[in-house]
């Protein structure tokens, strides 16, 4: 059972430059980041994931930028490094089917990010107070 319930989520960043000729090999990479803001009544989390795909050798001629916002709900006898991956195990789903119809649409492959193993990465925690 999860210690979390996404009660709904939005885009609130996109950005997608595909400056690429026909038939352009690309090698990609990507880079994220995860934070969780809780706040200080009806144990509401905000969590913000910002994923980036590029291609290494010419960010500037390709790249999809995405911040997903995702408000969840969460049980407060949960540790928050555990709440923490939880939301991003609710959220990453939407993210990577997000990014790969984006990218099919526009008339390339469709990227599809690999998965995130979150319970093997070590989760800083920084307690910027209650939002």
């Amino acid at each position: 059972m999860s210690n979390v319930n996404l009660q709904g989520y939005k885009i609130d960043k996109i950005d997608f430059v595909n400056l690429l000729e026909n038939g352009a090999k690309i090698k990609l990479g990507n880079k994220y980041s995860y934070n969780v803001r809780y706040a200080k009544e009806n144990n509401i989390a905000r969590g913000e994931f910002d994923i980036e795909v590029h291609d290494q050798n010419d960010p500037d001629k390709f790249k999809i930028h995405i911040i997903l916002v995702g408000i969840f709900r969460y049980d407060p006898a949960v540790k928050k490094e555990e709440i923490h991956a939880d939301t991003f195990k609710a959220i990453f789903p939407y993210a990577k089917c997000f990014i790969t119809t984006v990218t099919a649409n526009c008339g390339i492959p469709p990227i599809i990010i690999p998965q995130i193993d979150i319970d093997n990465q070590q989760i800083y925690r920084f307690d910027q107070g209650e939002s």
